[in-house]
């Protein structure tokens, strides 16, 4: 990847507060049994690259939904960026999406019927950018992940893993200040999962910041500086780990 990276996130809050602050969150889904998240506080600075492990059950795709704002939880408070996610309308919840989050999933989620470039582009057009804006955008980001040559291809030509760079691609097409990413080396082969792996940690090199819901245990420790570990819907670890040297990320 290029030295220089179009998608350094500029978070809306100052620089001492956290990107995400999720203050004692509780997610309980009707039935006699226990709830999915239980008393949850989570503070995430802007730049973290922070991976979310634990077994399945955990309350681990529940978080991350509550980060998105694809669910509200029972009881406590999300707040991503400055915006109270947690009390936003259905619409309100869709345009905070569109502006703050980027998601990348496991079994990528990209239309076939569309080309790699027009994947790309649809997060902007949702969001009313202007189209020359958006192509160059697009391009840059094309460039940028190593799959220009792809850009008029379709998804089902490409190998698993330039399929999830260009779902990356996607993700940050409207320079989201968060990426969130579900088990994104889930289904792909060793030499695929290293390339995302790899990927992942130069898009925090470069600032991104980055919430990473895993099994894999390497993944976690390679992607992030910090494990957030949970079992039964509550934290057990949370642990940070020293910022291994890096090297400066070079084109592909």
């Amino acid at each position: 990847m290029a030295t220089t990276t179009p998608t350094d996130p500029t978070p809306a809050v100052p620089p001492t507060t956290p990107i995400i602050d999720i203050h004692e969150v509780s997610r309980a889904y009707g039935g006699e049994g226990p709830p999915a998240l239980d008393g949850v506080s989570l503070r995430v600075r802007a730049g973290e690259a922070v991976s979310v492990i634990g077994p399945s059950g955990s309350g681990k795709s529940t978080l991350l939904n509550l980060i998105a704002g694809l669910d509200r939880p029972t009881s406590g408070g999300v707040t991503v960026d400055g915006v109270r996610v947690d009390t936003l309308s259905e619409a309100g919840s869709a345009r905070y999406r569109r502006a703050k989050v980027g998601m990348v999933f496991q079994f990528f989620n990209l239309l076939d019927d569309l080309t790699v470039a027009d994947n790309v582009l649809l997060p902007a057009q949702l969001a009313g950018m202007a189209k020359a804006e958006a192509r160059r955008r697009a391009a840059s980001l094309l460039e940028y992940l190593g799959i220009d040559r792809h850009s008029a291809a379709y998804p089902g030509r490409l190998s698993g893993g330039e399929r999830q760079r260009v779902a990356v691609a996607r993700a940050l097409m409207n320079r989201p200040p968060l990426l969130l990413a579900d088990e994104p080396t889930g289904a792909l082969d060793t030499a695929s999962g290293e390339d995302v792996r790899e990927l992942l940690t130069e898009l925090n090199a470069d600032g991104q910041t980055i919430v990473l819901v895993t099994h894999d245990l390497g993944l976690a420790e390679s992607c992030a500086q910090r494990t957030v570990e949970l079992v039964d819907g509550r934290i057990v670890r949370d642990v940070v780990r020293a910022a291994a040297p890096r090297a400066t990320a070079v084109r592909r």
